[in-house]
Parts: structure tokens; C-alpha cells; sequence
């Protein structure tokens, strides 16, 4: 395998900030891998904690000197369809440029990471169109009566840190609410994936967006920190770890940022008796090893009755066994590589630590034959899990599930809801209705009846969770809602 990006962007890209590339007053550098290959496709500036002062003071000035904070919604979303029409007509590139950063298998690379991207782009301009930005008001005060207004006005300047499982999708459902508000943002994408993140500098230039609204950032923690810790910075939007979530949670308290945070999970998927073993065995499968795992939503906890447990068991052991590993660009191939040594080593201390554990290891838990470069694992399955163990209650981030058993629906909801995660969750059963009166019990985010409803991903529903899962919630008129502030104008009746 080798690697050929068609692309028009740098892929020895500087920092963008206030409509113009520039490069680090470092001079430090960033290796980008593909991580099927373990070539360098490009590298990108390394910020120092001064270009992050610079970017945060050209959007600071945009949002308060420029005009995109004094635009109409309706300006905003004349320049977002130009956006979508670019993206659209960059689809090609924008999925090279994802399988050779972030190692998608090119079905997924099409469907969910570039398509879902550009559906997000287009919910949210959909959304504005319906978005209550104004609305009158009557009150009562004491023996008297005022009316007034309530209007919604952009948080400010926002900074947007994104994870690399995700890259385009995930820079898309943080950067096109916070436009539509009106925000100006600076956009921190993931070290290993940070060309799908400068490339919508370009496509924000191209359509029009004014100097200073979106500036572009590469780097570590201490670029990160600066920008986090900053107090021109008005809102924070993060997606990663529970660690770092906690770590930026923590850098913006003492200016009272507002803090929206989409952490990780270990979404449960409960299968009662009467459930279609055929459907939840392609669920499991797909929950396994969709993007290798890396999906902080995914369904890798199974709770299987044990009546039906060995018949899931077989259905799923086989599916995982079937499944091509390998090349992403190959039309045949069904699971990518993970995204970097690192996080292959991760999973495969937690494949050992769930046999140290006492756990059965169904299938899996090797690197792939004949793959000798990359960052490749197999599919891996654990029965005979005990919901205490650490490979049931951690974020493993790889394409690893575990089959818990239980008897009763009590235990079932019990178990799924002892986890400090709540971010997703899966209920499959015959009976429609006993499926909804559960899923009102799950401290989840989210909830899927018999697999849920619409595409993945679905760009119509609020995303985001419970409990350590995180703070608020993304997508539609959700989405833009984080990104307001609430305003009430008022007077006296009559005056």
C-alpha cells in the first residue's frame, strides 16, 4: 500500500489565522501518518502558545469590530449553502484526504465521514430556517404589566477542539452551529488528523467568510491550554477523552467559559429473548468494527439474556471471523487500521487485561497476518464478562465487544446503567412498548429501539450524554442552541 492523496490543500500546511496561512513563530513541526501504512503523508505546524494568542485576537476582533456578528441569520445562511456547495463539490478530495489520515474503509469514508459531514452542514442550515431567534414576550410584574423581546445572540468567540475518530464530521457538528449563531471560532483539530481540519479554512474562504471568523490551529497541549486558559475566548466545545474533557473543563473555570463537552462511552446494548438475533448480530458486528472501533457512541457492551446468549454468541463469532481487515482503499476491505501505534497498544494492554481478568477471548485479540505495516487489530469478542470488570466499564476505543449475560429485565437495566458512562444505548425486543418503557429507565443520551431509526449518523436527533459521557448537545437547532446567548429587551405596557 502506498499512499496518493489528490488534493489541492498544503500538506506541509502552516496555521491559518485572520484569512491569511501563516507559519509558527516555532517553527516546530507535526508529523501526519497514514496509519494503514505508517508513511508520513505531510506534516503541519506545531502552534506555540503565542500564534495561539494570535488567533484568538483576530477572532476576538472579527466578532466584535468585524460584520459576522452583525449579520442576519439569513446573511449566515447564504454563506453556509456556499459552504455545502464546496464541500460537495470537494467530495472526492475531502475522502482521500480521510482514509489516508484517519485510515476509514472508503464505504465508511463516503457514507458517514464525508456525506454525514455535509449533512450535518445542511441540517444545520435547514435548522436555521425554523430557529426561533426573536420572540415577544408579555410578563407581569407585581400589579402591573411590560412586554418586550427575548432574542438569542451569538456566545462570542469559540473555540472548537475535535477528535480525530471523526475528523470532518466531527469539525462539521461543532463548526457550522457556532457560524450560524454568528460566533467567530477558532478550530483546534486533532494532531493525527489535522488536514480535514485546514482544509475548511480554504472552503471557508472560497465562500466567503470574513477575515478572523474561522482561524485554523495545529499543535499540542500547550497551544491548547493557551487557547483553553484564554480570556477573549467565550465558549469551549471539546470532543475526546474523559481525561482531557476534564482537563479543558477544568482550564476554562476560572473565566466562567461556557463548556460544552462530548466525552466517551461504553454504550450497553441490551438483547432480551424475543429479540431478531440476526439484526443484533449485524449491530454487534458493525458496533465492533465500524471505524475499528473508534466511536465513543458505539454499542460495545452487550447485555444477552441468557436463554439466546450462545446463539448470539455463534452468530457474532462468525460475522467478526468474516470480516477483511486491511487496506482502506480497497473496495473490499471492511475494517480499517486504528489510528496510531499508540492506541494499538492500548487496546491490546486491555485484550490481555480482559484474559487476566478471567474473561473468555471468543475470537480476536491478534494483530492480523500478512499486515506487517499499519496499525491493524482483529475484531475481538470477550464472553463470560463479568459487568465489574475494567474491559466492561472502560472506553477501550477499539474494536473490541463484550457479551455480559443476564436473567432478569431488572438486571438488565440495573447493569446497563452501572457504568460511569451514558452517552448511548440499545434496547432489542419484540414488544415495542416494553422496548420504550426500558429505554425511559437508561441514564443514555441517546436510545436505539430494535437498531433506531433514519442513517447513520443521524443528523436529526440531539447528540451528546449523561454522566461522564459529557456536557450538552450537538446537531440541528440543538446544536445551535449551545452556541446563544439569551437576551430579554423589555418595557413598560403602554409606554
Amino acid at each position: 500500500m502506498t499512499t496518493t492523496i489528490r488534493t489541492s490543500l498544503n500538506l506541509e500546511s502552516g496555521l491559518y489565522i485572520n484569512g491569511a496561512w501563516t507559519s509558527p513563530n516555532n517553527n516546530k513541526r507535526i508529523d501526519v501518518e497514514n496509519p494503514a501504512t505508517e508513511e508520513v503523508i505531510g506534516t503541519v505546524s506545531n502552534a506555540s502558545i503565542e500564534d495561539s494568542n494570535n488567533a484568538v485576537a483576530a477572532a476576538r476582533a472579527a466578532f466584535d469590530s468585524g460584520p459576522w456578528g452583525k449579520t442576519t441569520p439569513e446573511e449566515r445562511k447564504v454563506v453556509l449553502e456556499k459552504f455545502a456547495a464546496i464541500m460537495k463539490e470537494r467530495r472526492e478530495e475531502l475522502i482521500e484526504l480521510n482514509i489516508a489520515e484517519c485510515g476509514s474503509e472508503r464505504g465508511f469514508a463516503e457514507s458517514a465521514q464525508v456525506d454525514g459531514a455535509i449533512a450535518h452542514l445542511q441540517s444545520t442550515i435547514d435548522a436555521m430556517s425554523s430557529f426561533n431567534w426573536e420572540a415577544p414576550t408579555a410578563h407581569h410584574f407585581g400589579r402591573g404589566m411590560g412586554q418586550g423581546v427575548v432574542v438569542r445572540e451569538a456566545f462570542g468567540v469559540a473555540l472548537l477542539i475535535s477528535a480525530y475518530n471523526f475528523p470532518l464530521w466531527l469539525n462539521m457538528t461543532k463548526l457550522a452551529p457556532a457560524l450560524a449563531a454568528g460566533c467567530s471560532v477558532i478550530l483546534k483539530p486533532a494532531t493525527t488528523t489535522p488536514f480535514e481540519g485546514l482544509i475548511l479554512a480554504e472552503i471557508g474562504e472560497e465562500a466567503g467568510l470574513p477575515p478572523g471568523v474561522l482561524n485554523v490551529i495545529t499543535g499540542g497541549r500547550e497551544s491548547g491550554k493557551a487557547l483553553s486558559t484564554h480570556p477573549d475566548v467565550d465558549i469551549i466545545s471539546f470532543t475526546g477523552s474523559e481525561s482531557v474533557g476534564k482537563e479543558v473543563y477544568h482550564q476554562g473555570a476560572d473565566t466562567l467559559k461556557k463548556v460544552v463537552l462530548e466525552l466517551g462511552g461504553k454504550s450497553p446494548n441490551i438483547v432480551f429473548e424475543d429479540a431478531n438475533l440476526d439484526a443484533v448480530a449485524g449491530a454487534v458486528i458493525a458496533a465492533t468494527t465500524k471505524m475499528a472501533g473508534q466511536g465513543c457512541s458505539l454499542l460495545t457492551r452487550t447485555l444477552v439474556h441468557n436463554s439466546v446468549k450462545d446463539d448470539l454468541i455463534a452468530r457474532v463469532k462468525a460475522g467478526l471471523e468474516s470480516i477483511k481487515v486491511g487496506d482502506p482503499n480497497d473496495a473490499d476491505t471492511d475494517m480499517g487500521p486504528l489510528i496510531s501505534a499508540a492506541q494499538r497498544e492500548t487496546v491490546e494492554d486491555y485484550i490481555a487485561v480482559g484474559i487476566n481478568e478471567g474473561a473468555t477471548l471468543i475470537t480476536g485479540g491478534k494483530r492480523p497476518a500478512g499486515l506487517d505495516k499499519g496499525y491493524f487489530i482483529e475484531p475481538t469478542l470477550f464472553a463470560n464478562v463479568d459487568n465489574s470488570m475494567r474491559i466492561a466499564q472502560e472506553e477501550i476505543f477499539g474494536p473490541v465487544n463484550v457479551i455480559i449475560a443476564f436473567d432478569t429485565t431488572e438486571e438488565a437495566i440495573a447493569m446497563a446503567n452501572d457504568n460511569p458512562y451514558g452517552l448511548a444505548a440499545g434496547v432489542n425486543t419484540a414488544d415495542p412498548a416494553r422496548a420504550f418503557e426500558i429505554a425511559k429507565q437508561l441514564r443514555s443520551g441517546q436510545v436505539a429501539l430494535n437498531g433506531g431509526g433514519g442513517s447513520f449518523p443521524n443528523t436529526s436527533i440531539p447528540f451528546g450524554g449523561y454522566k461522564a459521557s459529557g456536557l450538552g448537545r450537538e446537531y440541528g437547532a440543538w446544536g445551535i442552541d449551545e452556541y446563544l446567548e439569551t437576551k430579554a429587551i423589555h418595557w413598560g405596557a403602554g409606554r
